[in-house]
C-alpha cells in the first residue's frame, strides 16, 4: 500500500506539529481522517495532506502559511457534495463547516445578511424565514450545502430563472490571499477594501478584461447557466463587480472567510402543476411554452425517476399522489403570487396551455404548501434516487449539467440521446428544463476500463455538440476534475490564457486548489478516481448476512455516492449522531466511507475489524434513519450488524454487551430478584460500581424490574376463528419484564375495541416470541435466527388460522418486517411482516369511529405531544399513530418534529455515550417536552424514549395505549390504570 493511500509521510510531520501549535482548531492527520476527505460526491478519490477545522479568520492565516512554508496546497471545503471534484486534492484540507459558521449581522431593512463560509444555506432561510425573507438560490443539497460552497461553484437552483445564480446574489466577499492577506471585494471596486498586491491585481484584471470585451462577448455563452472558467464578464459591467469574479472560483483564487447576501421577500403563496407527457420528446418541445406562462421553476422528473422512486419508502406516496395513469416523464411547473386568486388564474393557464399543446387534462395541481414540499422533495433527491440503482453500473456525472437555449433543447437532448444509443449505453434525465439545464447521467461502470474510455469520448462528443448549440458545458455544477480540461475546447486558447491570467495574479505559486479550472488534472485519469485500478474490495470471509442483492457486502457499503443527505442538521431522522458532532466520522456518509476503505486496503491490513474502525460505528444509534432517508439506500444499522458480527468473532463480545444480547433468556429468573436488582437505582455506591465493572453509567437510571407478565390468565385460549377480530397480543422482553402497565391496558383496551385477544405460548411452557433485537445490536446473528426460529413457531399457526400479530414496541414488532427477512424463509417472512401491526396501526382504519367504540369523551382541548419512535419513521408507520390521536374528541395533537431521541436501546446508558445519548436528546426533543404544560400528555411508544424523556426532562411520557386506557377507565367511573402493573 502506497504512503499516500495510508501514511502522512516524514516531511509532513512538522506541519502537522507546526499547526498543532498555531491554530485553535483541531488539526487530524490520522489515516481515516483523510480517507473521509479524499472524496467528494463525485467519481474521484485523492488522499489530503491532512485536514483542518479553522475557527477562525486567524486559523485560516495561520494554515496558508503554514503550507506555504512546507509547500503544501490548500483546498478550501465546505459540505463536500459537489460532482465534479472540486474540494479533493493532495494537500491541506480545511474543512470550513464544523466551526466557521453562523450568522453575523442580518438587516431586514436592507434585506442583506453576513454569513460565515461554513453556514449551511438550510440553517440561514431557517432563521430569515420568520422575518418574510428567503436566500432565493436553492440547490437541491439546501439542507447541508455551505453558502461558502455554493460561493466556490456558483450554484443556482429550481428558481434561478426568476432569483437568478449566486453571482447575482452575491454582494461581497471578503477571503484570504495565497499569502495569507485579508482583502474584501464587494459589487464595485469603490465598494471593495483592497491593498497592497491584490489592489495591483485587480486593477490588471480589470485592464485586461476590458481589453478582452469583444473576445468575452464572443466567446462567453449567452445562456443564464454558465459557470464554466472564471466569471470575467463581471469586470466589465458598469460598474464592475470585483466579487463576482470570485463567485464560481471553486477555492483557486482565495479562501473566502465572510459573504454578504442579497435576500428575497417571501411570496405569499406557491402552487405547482404536475405536467404529464407521453414521450420526452414532447415534453421538451412543450417546455418554451410553458416558460412563456412565467413560473417561477419548470422542473423535469424522468421515467428512470419514476420507475427507481417507486422502490423508495420515502417516495413512493409521492408519486402516486401525484402522478395519473404511466406517464412517460413530468414537468413540475410552479407559480409565485400574491393571493390564491391569481395563483388560481395561473393554474388555469397551465391547463389550457397543456390543452393546446395537444395535452388536455393532463395537469395534477398540488396547492398545498405540505404537499409541493414533498414533491420538491422528491424532486431534489432526483440524482440521488438515479445513484440508487445496485450494481456497478450507476449514473456517472461528467457531462451533467450542460445547458442549451430554449428552442435547441429538444433536439439537444435528441442528439445525446442517440449518442448514448450509439455507444450502446442509457442516460438519465431530470432538473431545470426550464433554464435549458437538464442533468444528464450515462450509467456506466467506473470499475471497467472500457467504461472508462467510453466517458472519455461521449465528453468530448458532448463538448462538441452542447459548443454547436450555443450552450454552455458547465451549467451549474462547476468545473471540478471533470469539466476543467474542457475549458479551452469551450472558450479558445486566447480566453483559456486569459484565465491563466487570473490565477498567476491570484495564486502565482498555485498553492489554492491546483488542477481545477487552470492546468487541469485529467478527467479520466484512473490514479485520481474512487475506483483506481488497484482498488478491490475483500469481502468477509463468512458475511453472516445475505447481501447477494447488492453484489456483496462490499457493493451494500459502495451504494453511498457520498451525497451528503445524512448531514443535514433538521427534518427528519438521520443522521443524530452527526447533528451532534458534527463530525465526517460520525455520519453514515463517512462510516459507508470508512468500511470502503477499510476493506479495499487502503487504511491498512486488518482495518476492516480494528479498534479504529469501530470506533467510527459507536455512535450510530442505529435509528434506521437512513433506511427511509437516505435516497441511495445505504442502511447503515443493517450494515453495522455485519460489522460487529465480524468484529466480535475476532475480539470476542464483552461482558456488558453480553449482558444485554441474553437478556430476553434470562429476564424471567431476573426478575426474580427485583428488589434486589433494582437497589442499583437507589444506592450511589451500587450505580458507581455498575459503572466501574460493566460500563453502565453512574448517571443513568435503569429500568426497574417488574414481576414478569402473567399473560394466559387475561388472554382468550379459543380458537381462532378467523373473521379478522383474532389478534395475538406480542408480548416483547421490555414490556414483559418493566413496564406490565402497558400489556394489561392493551388487554382491556383490544377487548374494549371488540378483539379477541391470544397470547402465544412455547410447546414445553416457557418464554414468549422474541424478536431478537438485542442479539442483532451486538451483531449475534445467529442467535437472533433461533430467536425468529422460535417465534416464527409460535405465532405462524395463528397466522395462517387467520389471525394477527399485534405489538406495542416498535423497535420489537418492527423487526418481524426488517431484520427477519434476513433470519427466515422467504414464505415464513412474508407471512409473518404481513400479519405484524403495531397497536395504533391495528385500530388506525378504524380511527373515525374510536371514540364511540371505546365511549370517549370530549378532551376539551387538552394538549397531547407526540414524539415518534426511530423505527416507526423508517418503517413509515408514524401515520397511524397520528390519525389514531387525532380522532380523539377534543384532543390536540402536535407532534414534536424530533430525530432520535438519544437513548436509542442500550446507547444511552453507557458511561462513554450518555454525553452524546443526552445531547442527541436536547437536540430537540427534550426543550419541546419542557414546554409541555402540567396537563399535557407525551404520548411516546418507545421504551427507551420514555427513559429518556424521563431522565432528561423530568416527564412521564405514556404508550398510547395507556392513554387510551386511562380515557376508558375515567370516562367509566373505573380508577385510572397509570400506575397499574402486575
Amino acid at each position: 500500500m502506497s504512503e499516500a493511500r495510508v501514511g502522512i509521510g516524514t516531511r509532513h510531520v512538522g506541519l502537522e506539529r507546526r499547526l498543532a501549535r498555531d491554530v485553535r482548531g483541531e488539526v487530524k492527520f490520522d489515516a481515516l481522517t483523510r480517507g473521509l476527505y479524499a472524496t467528494d460526491a463525485s467519481i474521484y478519490q485523492i488522499f489530503p495532506v491532512g485536514v483542518v477545522f479553522p475557527r477562525d479568520v486567524a486559523d485560516v492565516q495561520a494554515c496558508l502559511g503554514a503550507a506555504a512554508e512546507f509547500g503544501v496546497p490548500i483546498i478550501a471545503r465546505g459540505a463536500g457534495t459537489s460532482q465534479n471534484g472540486q474540494p479533493i486534492g493532495a494537500g491541506l484540507v480545511l474543512d470550513m463547516s464544523r466551526h466557521f459558521s453562523g450568522i453575523l449581522d442580518l438587516d431586514l431593512e436592507a434585506g442583506t445578511v453576513i454569513v460565515r463560509p461554513g453556514t449551511v444555506l438550510e440553517q440561514l432561510n431557517s432563521v430569515v424565514r420568520r422575518h418574510g425573507l428567503f436566500f432565493p438560490v436553492e440547490p437541491s443539497t439546501a439542507s447541508r450545502c455551505t453558502l461558502g460552497g455554493m460561493a466556490g461553484n456558483n450554484s443556482s437552483g429550481a428558481r434561478s430563472m426568476r432569483y437568478g445564480k449566486m453571482v447575482d446574489n452575491v454582494l461581497a466577499i471578503e477571503a484570504v490571499d495565497a499569502e495569507g492577506e485579508l482583502f474584501r471585494f464587494g459589487r464595485s471596486p469603490s465598494a471593495s477594501s483592497v491593498h497592497g498586491r491584490i489592489a495591483d491585481t485587480l486593477e490588471r484584471l480589470l485592464a485586461v478584461a476590458h481589453a478582452e470585451a469583444g473576445e468575452i462577448e464572443r466567446t462567453f455563452p449567452k445562456v443564464q447557466r454558465r459557470v464554466g472558467g472564471y466569471n470575467l464578464d463581471e469586470l466589465i459591467r458598469k460598474p464592475a463587480n470585483p466579487a463576482g469574479l470570485l463567485v464560481g472560483s471553486e477555492g483557486t483564487l482565495s479562501v473566502t472567510t465572510e459573504l454578504t447576501l442579497k435576500l428575497a421577500r417571501l411570496p405569499a403563496g406557491r402552487v405547482m402543476g404536475v405536467c404529464h407527457f407521453p414521450s420526452f420528446r414532447s415534453a421538451m418541445e412543450a417546455t418554451a411554452s410553458l416558460v412563456d406562462l412565467g413560473p417561477t421553476a419548470v422542473e423535469l422528473v424522468d421515467n428512470n425517476i419514476l420507475t427507481l422512486g417507486r422502490d423508495i419508502p420515502l417516495f413512493r406516496n409521492t408519486l402516486a399522489a401525484i402522478t395519473r395513469g404511466t406517464p412517460d416523464c413530468l414537468l413540475l411547473v410552479e407559480f409565485a403570487g400574491a393571493d390564491e386568486a391569481s395563483l388560481a388564474i395561473d393554474l388555469q393557464r397551465l391547463d389550457e396551455c397543456m390543452a393546446d399543446l395537444g395535452f388536455p387534462d393532463a395537469v395534477v395541481e398540488i396547492t398545498q404548501p405540505d404537499s409541493q414540499k414533498l414533491v420538491w422533495g422528491m424532486r431534489e433527491a432526483c440524482l440521488n434516487i438515479m445513484m440508487s440503482m445496485r450494481g456497478d453500473r450507476k449514473p456517472v456525472s461528467f457531462i451533467e449539467d450542460c445547458a442549451v437555449p430554449l428552442e435547441h433543447l429538444a433536439d439537444y437532448t435528441d442528439a445525446m440521446t442517440e449518442l448514448f444509443a450509439r455507444n450502446g449505453i442509457r442516460g438519465t434525465w431530470y432538473a431545470h428544463a426550464s433554464v435549458g439545464c437538464l442533468h444528464v447521467r450515462p450509467i456506466l461502470d467506473m470499475k471497467d476500463v472500457a467504461d472508462i474510455a467510453t466517458m472519455r469520448a461521449l465528453a468530448e462528443t458532448a463538448c462538441d455538440m452542447v459548443k454547436r448549440f450555443k450552450g454552455s458545458f458547465s451549467g451549474e455544477h462547476g468545473d471540478g476534475i471533470s469539466r476543467s480540461e474542457f475549458i479551452e475546447p469551450m472558450f479558445g486558447r486566447r480566453m483559456t490564457a486569459v484565465f491563466e491570467a487570473v490565477k498567476q495574479g491570484f495564486d502565482p505559486n498555485n498553492r489554492l486548489n491546483p488542477g481545477k479550472i487552470v492546468r487541469p488534472f485529467k478527467m479520466d485519469d484512473r490514479s485520481l478516481m474512487r475506483f483506481a485500478p488497484s482498488y478491490r474490495v475483500t469481502e468477509p470471509a463468512t458475511p453472516i448476512l445475505d447481501w447477494s442483492a447488492f453484489g456483496g457486502f462490499g457493493g451494500a457499503v459502495e451504494m453511498c455516492n457520498n451525497n451528503g443527505t445524512c448531514r443535514k442538521l433538521s427534518g427528519g431522522t438521520m443522521c443524530p449522531s452527526y447533528r451532534v458532532m458534527r463530525d465526517e466520522r460520525h455520519v453514515t456518509r463517512g462510516r459507508a466511507n470508512a468500511l470502503r476503505l477499510a476493506m479495499s486496503g487502503q487504511l491498512g491490513a486488518d482495518a476492516f475489524t480494528s479498534a479504529e474502525m469501530k470506533a467510527s460505528l459507536d455512535l450510530c444509534v442505529s435509528c434506521k434513519g437512513c433506511r427511509r432517508e437516505c435516497p441511495t439506500g445505504v442502511d447503515m444499522a443493517k450494515l453495522k450488524i455485519e460489522f460487529l458480527h465480524q468484529y466480535y468473532e475476532r475480539h470476542g463480545l464483552p461482558l456488558r454487551e453480553r449482558l444485554i444480547a441474553y437478556l430476553p433468556r434470562y429476564a424471567r429468573h431476573a426478575g426474580r430478584l427485583a428488589p434486589l436488582i433494582n437497589l442499583r437505582n437507589r444506592v450511589p455506591f451500587a450505580a458507581k460500581l455498575s459503572e466501574r465493572m460493566l460500563g453502565f453509567s453512574a448517571r443513568r437510571t435503569l429500568p426497574v424490574w417488574r414481576r414478569t407478565w402473567d399473560a394466559p390468565s387475561r388472554t382468550s385460549a379459543g380458537p381462532v376463528a378467523g373473521d379478522g377480530r383474532d389478534i395475538v397480543l406480542f408480548a416483547d422482553t421490555f414490556n414483559s419484564h418493566f413496564e406490565a402497565e402497558n400489556l394489561d391496558a392493551a388487554v382491556r383496551v383490544l377487548g374494549a375495541a371488540g378483539y379477541r385477544v391470544h397470547h402465544a405460548q412455547a410447546a414445553d411452557g416457557g418464554r414468549g416470541p422474541c424478536c431478537g433485537r438485542t442479539f442483532l445490536s451486538a451483531g449475534m446473528v445467529e442467535e437472533a435466527r433461533k430467536e425468529a426460529e422460535r417465534s416464527a413457531a409460535m405465532l405462524l399457526p395463528y397466522v395462517r388460522a387467520g389471525a394477527r400479530i399485534v405489538g406495542l414496541e416498535p423497535s420489537c414488532l418492527l423487526t418481524f418486517r426488517d431484520e427477519y427477512e434476513s433470519l427466515l424463509p422467504p414464505e415464513d417472512f412474508k407471512a409473518l411482516a404481513e400479519a405484524s401491526l403495531l397497536f395504533d396501526e391495528l385500530l388506525a382504519p378504524d380511527a373515525g369511529r374510536i371514540a364511540d367504540l371505546l365511549g370517549i369523551r370530549d378532551q376539551g382541548g387538552r394538549v397531547a405531544r407526540v414524539h415518534g419512535h426511530c423505527h416507526q419513521k423508517s418503517m413509515d408507520a408514524l401515520a397511524p399513530l397520528e390519525k389514531l390521536l387525532g380522532a380523539i374528541p377534543g384532543l390536540d395533537v402536535r407532534v414534536i418534529d424530533s430525530s432520535c431521541c438519544g437513548m436509542a436501546g442500550a446507547f444511552g446508558y453507557g458511561a462513554e455515550t450518555i454525553d452524546v445519548s443526552m445531547a442527541m436528546g436536547e437536540l430537540t426533543l427534550l426543550p419541546e417536552v419542557r414546554k409541555t404544560g402540567p396537563d399535557d400528555v407525551i404520548v411516546a411508544n418507545g421504551t427507551s424514549c420514555r427513559h429518556q424523556i424521563h431522565d432528561g426532562a423530568g416527564r412521564d411520557a405514556i404508550h398510547i395505549i395507556r392513554f387510551l386506557d386511562e380515557l376508558i377507565q375515567t370516562d367509566t367511573g373505573a380508577a385510572p390504570a397509570r400506575n397499574r402493573s402486575t
